[in-house]
């Protein structure tokens, strides 16, 4: 879950994107092992769900999803495309930093995008996660439009074996802080898929805790690989 806040001199808040911590963020690790093994105070964008625990573009009863395709074996990811976004984004891996949180890509990188290097990798058996900042203090950052993709949408993720693993969105939720749940935002839909999540801040902006109320969720799974 992300805190995405700071401040600049004159008192003004910004998203940062961080990764919840402490006891939860021990569950998530937990949890992604298990798995893995079988910026100025800018509002989320309109288009998107940005309230409510499970406010959620949900999967329209008209939206047919393709089958899963079988995971592919692990390579490093290097580029993550969203051609419904129109992002076309580095991908950079990451750790966790001295508080327990995946350490996101720096702050005067807001186009690159971080992968928690110690889940599973892109398009590999389990669900890879990848974070991304919301905004800076001047302009929307990398996934600051995630919440508004939708089921069906594609995501492709260049790997250094040469292939690209295929994804396809079947789910976009709005996960709230006070109710956030790992299993449900972390977890496998489906084990043995090859899986991804995109994490980023939402909700609305409170101005009492200097931080979002929530987090974007976006779930996908692979469904092809391209060259």
């Amino acid at each position: 879950m992300f805190d995405d806040r700071r401040s600049d001199d004159q008192g003004r808040v910004f998203g940062t994107g961080r990764l919840v911590t402490g006891v939860t963020w021990a569950v998530l690790l937990l949890g992604l092992w298990l798995w893995g093994r079988e910026t100025t105070e800018v509002r989320p964008a309109a288009s998107g769900p940005t309230t409510g625990d499970m406010a959620a573009a949900g999967r329209p009863p008209d939206v047919e999803l393709p089958p899963a395709r079988r995971p592919l074996g692990d390579a490093l990811p290097q580029r993550i495309d969203i051609p419904g976004l129109g992002v076309q984004a580095p991908v950079v891996a990451r750790g966790l930093d001295t508080s327990g949180a995946p350490d996101p890509p720096p702050l005067d990188q807001p186009g690159v995008v971080g992968w928690y290097a110690g889940g599973a990798k892109p398009g590999a058996a389990g669900t890879a996660l990848m974070v991304g900042h919301l905004d800076t203090r001047t302009r929307p950052a990398v996934f600051h439009g995630i919440g508004a993709l939708r089921p069906g949408q594609r995501i492709r993720v260049m790997r250094d074996d040469a292939k690209v693993a295929e994804f396809t969105v079947d789910d976009v939720q709005v996960l709230t802080r006070d109710r956030f749940d790992a299993h449900r935002a972390y977890g496998p839909r489906r084990p043995g898929r090859a899986e991804l999540r995109l994490v980023t801040c939402g909700g609305d902006f409170d101005r009492e805790t200097r931080s979002y109320t929530a987090n974007v969720i976006v779930s996908a799974y692979l469904t092809g690989t391209g060259p």
